[in-house]
C-alpha cells in the first residue's frame, strides 16, 4: 500500500534545508512546488487559505494528480515553503525526475503508522479484554464500564492513537489556529472527546480507521497519477541518432535539437515526434491516436513519440523537441487540468466550505442542548455529538468528484480524445448542436482526382501525360492534385515550354511543338470551343461538387479532369451516430462554394449547410445556434475555424492534421481526425456526469442515514469512522470505473 508521499508526510517530514529562491518553472508559466500530504481538494482549500496574505487565490494552480502546486514568478520560495509547513504539509522546489521515489520499494512511513495504529487498537483490545474479560472490554463503549480500563490498555490505545493522528494533528491544530474547521479537526476533537468520557477502543478505533482511510485516499489518487505516468513512459528513455561520420549512437531524446535525423527499427517505440524521410513500415499509434490498426507511414508522413513502429526500420527527422512533442503535451494537459476545475468540483468545495462548519456546530448543540434543556445525560449525548463529528467528515464527498474528472480525463486521453482540463469534461454531456467545417473535417482537406473523362484521340493516360506537363511545376492544390495521380498511374512527362499562367484562368505551354491549354470551364468558354456536349458533362461533374480541370489544344478539346476533395470514409457514421447520441441538429459551417458543400452534405447526412462563409460569419452563425438551440460544439481544422472554435461552447479540433493555432484554441483534440469519436466524447461524458451525481448521492446519502441513526443513539464512532471509509472507498472505485470504459 505504498504511496506517493509514503516517506515524508505532514509533521513527519524533517525540514528541508533553506533552499534558493530560483526553482524549477512551471510548464506554463509560474513556479513549481512538489506538495507532500495533498490528496484531494480539502487540502487544496487549505494551502489556497494558507498563501491568501502572499498570492491572490486565482493566481494559484493546483495539480493534485501530481502533488504540484504552481504560484507566481518573483514569490520567494522560503515564504511558500513557510507558509505550507504551517499547515502540517510540506513544499520542496518540483523536480521532474526523482530518482529516489523511482526506485523506493515497500512500505513508506504513512503505511507503518496504519498498521501501528491498527496493531495498537487490536492490542489495546485483547489486553483489556484479557485482563477484564471481553464483557468489559466491549462493554465500555458508552455502558457506563469506562473506569475498567486498565493503564496498559490504555497504554497501547494511546500508541494506537498516536500513530493514527500522527499526521492529521498539524493539520488540525492549523484548523483550529485559522478558525476553520475541516476533517482534520473534526476527527481529532472526536478522538479527544471519546478519551475525555474514557472510550479509549472508541477512540484508538476512529484513529486508525481514520488513518487508513487517508492512505487508501492517498492510494487511490496515486492510482490515478499512476495511469498518467503511464503514458509518459510510453516514450523510450533513448532514440538512435546518426552522426557525422555516419555511425549510431544511443542519445537522450532530450537532447536531440529539432531537425536530426533518427533511426527506429522494426518493433522499437519512436522517441520523438518527427517526419519519415526514408524506409515505409505501419505503424501502432493507438497509444497516441486511439487507432484500432497500425498505419501506413512512408516519406513525408508524421509520427508520433510513443507510439510503436511496424516491421520496416525508417529514419526520422525530429519536428519536435522531446518537451513538446504530442505525447507529453497530453500527459501535460491531463495533469494540468486540476488548474481548469470543472463545475461540478467548484460546486463540491463552495459546499464543503459551508458544510463542515455547520456540522461542527450542529455536534456542539448536540452534546449541549439535551442535557441543559432537558436533563439528558451528558456522556450519553457528548458520545451522539462524537458520532455526529465523525461521519460528518466531508471526505467522501470532497474526492468524489475530483477522482472522478482525473479517470474521465485518462480515459479519453488513451482513446485519442485530448481534453484540456475538468470543465472540459463535462460539457459533451449538455450538448444539443453541433457545427462541422468543411475542409479536413468532413473531408480529408487534400484534392484528390477523381474521375477522368478522356476526348478525341487521347486515352487515361495520355491526357494525364499533357496535364503533368503543364502542371508540374504548380504549386496549386489542383495541380498537385494532378500531378499526384499522374504519378499513381506511373505517367512520366517532361515538363512543358514556355509555361505561361494566365491569371483567374488557367496555364499554356508547348509540348512536343504544339501549345496546350489547361484551365477552367469559364476558360473553356471564352475560347469558343465548347461543345452542347463539354457543356453538360461540365456542369454534371461541377452540381457533384468537383473541381473540373479542362485540358485542350487549339483543335480540340482533349478531356476532363475532375478534382475533389473526398468524404472521409467515417464521416457519414460519424453523423450518424449524433444523432443516434442525441445531438439534435448537425450544421455544416464552409467558406466553400454552395455547390460542393450541399453535395459533401448530401452523402454525409448534416441537418443544415450554410456556405460561402468569412470566419466572421462562422463565428455568427455559432452565437445563433446557441440563441436557439443551446450548447453548441465547433468542429474543425483550420486557421479560419480558429475564431469559431473560441466562441462554441466546446471547440474541438482535428488535432492529427490541424493547425497549431486551431488546437491551441480548441478545448478538445481529436488526435486521429477520427469524428466518431465526437459520439463516443457524448458518451463518456454522460456516464462520467452519471458517476459525479451516483458519488455526490452516495457520500451524502450514508451520512444522512448515520445522522438519524445518531439521534436514535443507534450509532457508534467506529460504526461512523467504518462508514465514512467505506463511502470514500466506494466513491472511488465507482469513479475509477471510467479508466475501463470502452
Amino acid at each position: 500500500m505504498s504511496t506517493t508521499h509514503d516517506h515524508c508526510d505532514g509533521a513527519a517530514c524533517e525540514d528541508t534545508a533553506a533552499v534558493a529562491d530560483t526553482v524549477a518553472p512551471a510548464p506554463h508559466g509560474g513556479v513549481a512546488f512538489r506538495i507532500h500530504g495533498m490528496d484531494c481538494a480539502e487540502e487544496v482549500a487549505i494551502l489556497k487559505r494558507a498563501l491568501a496574505d502572499h498570492i491572490p487565490e486565482d493566481a494559484l494552480r493546483f495539480d493534485v494528480l501530481s502533488g504540484r502546486m504552481t504560484v507566481p514568478e518573483g514569490v520567494a520560495s522560503q515564504i511558500v515553503i513557510d507558509a505550507v509547513r504551517a499547515t502540517g504539509m510540506r513544499a520542496e522546489p518540483w523536480q521532474e525526475e526523482r530518482p529516489d521515489a523511482a526506485g523506493r520499494t515497500g512500505l513508506g512511513l504513512r503505511d507503518w503508522l496504519v498498521i501501528v495504529s491498527i496493531a495498537g487498537t487490536l492490542g489495546g483490545f485483547a489486553t483489556h479484554a484479557a485482563m477484564e474479560g471481553a464483557t468489559a472490554a466491549i462493554g465500555s463503549e458508552g455502558a457506563g464500564l469506562a473506569h475498567a480500563v486498565p493503564w496498559t490498555a490504555k497504554a497501547i490505545y494511546s500508541l494506537a492513537v498516536g500513530a493514527g493522528l500522527w499526521v492529521v494533528l498539524p493539520k488540525a491544530w492549523y484548523a483550529l489556529r485559522s478558525l476553520r474547521p475541516d476533517m482534520n479537526l473534526l476527527m481529532t476533537v472526536a478522538v479527544a472527546g471519546a478519551i475525555a468520557i474514557g472510550e479509549w477502543f472508541e477512540a484508538a478505533t476512529v484513529s486508525s480507521f481514520f488513518a487508513l482511510s487517508l492512505a487508501l485516499e492517498a492510494w487511490s489518487v496515486g492510482r490515478a497519477r499512476r495511469a498518467v505516468e503511464a503514458l509518459m513512459r510510453l516514450a523510450p528513455d533513448t532514440v538512435r541518432v546518426r552522426g557525422e561520420g555516419g555511425e549510431e549512437r544511443e542519445v537522450d531524446p532530450a537532447t536531440v535539437a529539432v531537425g536530426t535525423t533518427f533511426t527506429v527499427l522494426p518493433g522499437e517505440r519512436i522517441g520523438l515526434d518527427g517526419e519519415v524521410s526514408t524506409g515505409r513500415t505501419e505503424v501502432d499509434q493507438a497509444p497516441i491516436t486511439g487507432e484500432s490498426v497500425p498505419v501506413d507511414k512512408e516519406p513525408g508522413d508524421a509520427v508520433f513519440a510513443g507510439t510503436i513502429n511496424g516491421s520496416g526500420a525508417i529514419e526520422v527527422v525530429s519536428t519536435r523537441p522531446a518537451g513538446e512533442t504530442t505525447l507529453a503535451r497530453i500527459v501535460r494537459q491531463v495533469a494540468d487540468s486540476q488548474a481548469n476545475r470543472s463545475q461540478s468540483e467548484r460546486f463540491v468545495e463552495r459546499f464543503a466550505r459551508i458544510y463542515t462548519p455547520a456540522i461542527f456546530a450542529l455536534a456542539v448543540l448536540v452534546a449541549v442542548v439535551p442535557p441543559l434543556l432537558f436533563g439528558a445525560s451528558w456522556s450519553d449525548w457528548t458520545y451522539r455529538a462524537l458520532v455526529l463529528l465523525v461521519i460528518g467528515c466531508p471526505c467522501a464527498l470532497v474526492i468524489s468528484t475530483p477522482v472522478a474528472i482525473v479517470a474521465s480525463l485518462a480515459a479519453s486521453a488513451r482513446h485519442g480524445v485530448l481534453l484540456k482540463g475538468g470543465r472540459v469534461a463535462e460539457l459533451p454531456a449538455k450538448l444539443v448542436a453541433v457545427a462541422l467545417d468543411k475542409t479536413g473535417t468532413l473531408t480529408h482537406g487534400r484534392p484528390r482526382v477523381v474521375e477522368v473523362v478522356p476526348l478525341a484521340e487521347h486515352d487515361e493516360r495520355a491526357l494525364m501525360g499533357r496535364a503533368l506537363a503543364l502542371e508540374q511545376r504548380s504549386t496549386h492544390p489542383l495541380a498537385a492534385a494532378i500531378v499526384r495521380h499522374a504519378e499513381e498511374l506511373g505517367v512520366e512527362a517532361a515538363a512543358a515550354e514556355e509555361v505561361v499562367a494566365i491569371h483567374g484562368k488557367g496555364v499554356q505551354g508547348r509540348i512536343g511543338g504544339r501549345t496546350f491549354w489547361l484551365g477552367s470551364h469559364r476558360w473553356l468558354e471564352e475560347r469558343g470551343q465548347e461543345e452542347p456536349e463539354h457543356h453538360a458533362r461540365l456542369e454534371a461533374m461541377s452540381a457533384a461538387g468537383r473541381s473540373v480541370v479542362v485540358v485542350g489544344n487549339d483543335d480540340h478539346v482533349c478531356g476532363l479532369i475532375a478534382v475533389a476533395d473526398e468524404v472521409r470514409e467515417e464521416s457519414a457514421e460519424a453523423i450518424r451516430q449524433l444523432h443516434a447520441a442525441g445531438i439534435r441538429r448537425v450544421v455544416m459551417l464552409t467558406g466553400d462554394n454552395r455547390a460542393t458543400a450541399e453535395a459533401v452534405a448530401a452523402e454525409v447526412g448534416v441537418d443544415e449547410v450554410l456556405a460561402e462563409l468569412l470566419p466572421e460569419d462562422k463565428v455568427a452563425a455559432i452565437e445563433r445556434l446557441e440563441r436557439e438551440l443551446g450548447p453548441v460544439a465547433m468542429i474543425g481544422d483550420g486557421v479560419n475555424d480558429a475564431p469559431a472554435l473560441a466562441r462554441a461552447t466546446l471547440g474541438v479540433a482535428m488535432g492529427a492534421a490541424g493547425t497549431d493555432v486551431a488546437i491551441e484554441t480548441a478545448d478538445i483534440a481529436l488526435m486521429s481526425d477520427d469524428l466518431s469519436k465526437l459520439a463516443w466524447l457524448v458518451g463518456h461524458s454522460r456516464a462520467t456526469m452519471s458517476v459525479i451525481r451516483a458519488n455526490t448521492v452516495l457520500a451524502l446519502g450514508i451520512k444522512v442515514v448515520f445522522v438519524v441513526l445518531t439521534f436514535a443513539g443507534l450509532a457508534s464512532l467506529w460504526g461512523a469512522v467504518a462508514a465514512d471509509m467505506g463511502a470514500s472507498l466506494l466513491v472511488v472505485a465507482n469513479a475509477l470505473r471510467l479508466l475501463r470504459r470502452r
